[in-house]
């Protein structure tokens, strides 16, 4: 049996309107990705790169996306995000470019990478605060930020147990 080698590329979905960011569906992206495979390098790029391409994540808050295809194929679809030039959804286009920011062979390693960039993302962006009020309100934002369970679902657990 023969494995099939696959590279996932993360890219950012840039746009200026913030309407773009509620309407990013996978298979918007995915349709958008097809036919500007298909625009620049016609039916054959388009065979090579349907084989196994899937949009495997989707972040619309943060635009990451997570694009799956075969390792043979991978820079045909590399050579055609540039000319994504809008998304399709419910009926409205929207303006948006697709930035290219890594491509691994894992999905583990695109996820270190994602990690790292956001990290240096988070840095410039204290770095261009223009005043230290600007510095503390990302700052509190960021400690803020946090997992927590509710605390009425664990307390009426142990209420039923007859524990009180």
């Amino acid at each position: 049996m023969v494995r099939f080698k696959n590279r996932y590329v993360l890219c950012e979905v840039r746009s200026d309107d913030p309407r773009c960011r509620q309407c990013i569906e996978d298979r918007a992206v995915g349709l958008a990705v097809r036919d500007a495979i298909g625009r620049v390098h016609g039916d054959y790029g388009l065979a090579c790169c349907s084989i196994s391409f899937t949009v495997k994540y989707l972040n619309a808050y943060t635009g990451t996306v997570l694009l799956r295809c075969r390792k043979d194929s991978y820079r045909l679809l590399c050579s055609a995000l540039p000319f994504v030039r809008y998304l399709e959804s419910r009926g409205q286009r929207y303006p948006c470019s697709i930035n290219t920011l890594h491509v691994g062979g894992t999905i583990r390693t695109c996820q270190k990478f994602l990690i790292q960039y956001n990290r240096r993302q988070l840095v410039m962006l204290l770095q261009n605060c223009t005043n230290e009020e600007e510095r503390q309100c990302i700052q509190k934002s960021l400690l803020s930020c946090s997992l927590t369970e509710e605390k009425s679902q664990s307390g009426d657990e142990e209420d039923d147990d007859g524990t009180e």
